[in-house]
């Protein structure tokens, strides 16, 4: 299994494995993901087996307590202090094989090179322990606008940070 930058000719891919993976209240547009392709590249990779892309990661540099909504582009912040996870999929074909944990540790090690401190995302669909297992906690003092960010996820959603170590 290769571990790789992901690009613009990924798109297909990247569609498959989305609709794989989210009720289409939580599709983001092919524009929008290409857009973030370009807005993030050294930030979003994937990882391919020999069918093609089976997972995906996409991540950006920003400030702690700053969300992104959902189907929205990325703005990433050179003087940021935080990593975020915006969107982590794996196509049904290649659950269990540990495909998460090596795309957060990708990202981690990119995060810590840059001297970024934290990690923050945003959980769906159920996946609050998931994230609890990797350190993250939840986190509910945010203003109205990150709230309303929030929202624009299907509930529960919730925000969960942690320190990068």
């Amino acid at each position: 299994m290769l571990l790789r930058a992901l690009s613009p000719a990924d798109l297909p891919d990247l569609d498959r494995i989305q609709a794989s993976c989210y009720g289409t209240s939580m599709l983001e547009s092919t524009s929008v993901l290409a857009d973030r392709l370009l807005a993030a590249p050294d930030w979003i990779w994937g990882i391919q087996d020999g069918a093609g892309l089976c997972a995906y990661l996409f991540t950006y540099p920003t400030h702690q307590g700053r969300l992104s909504p959902l189907n929205s582009g990325f703005r990433p912040a050179p003087d940021g202090d935080t990593l975020y996870l915006h969107d982590l999929a794996v196509h049904p074909r290649a659950r269990g094989l540990g495909l998460p944990q090596r795309l957060i540790r990708q990202a981690w090690g990119r995060a810590r090179k840059a001297g970024l401190r934290h990690s923050a995302l945003i959980s769906v669909q159920d996946s609050e322990h998931f994230w609890a297992t990797h350190g993250y906690r939840t986190r509910t003092e945010l203003d109205d606008h990150q709230r309303a960010c929030l929202a624009s996820y299907e509930q529960p959603a919730r925000y969960m940070t942690r320190l990068l170590d």
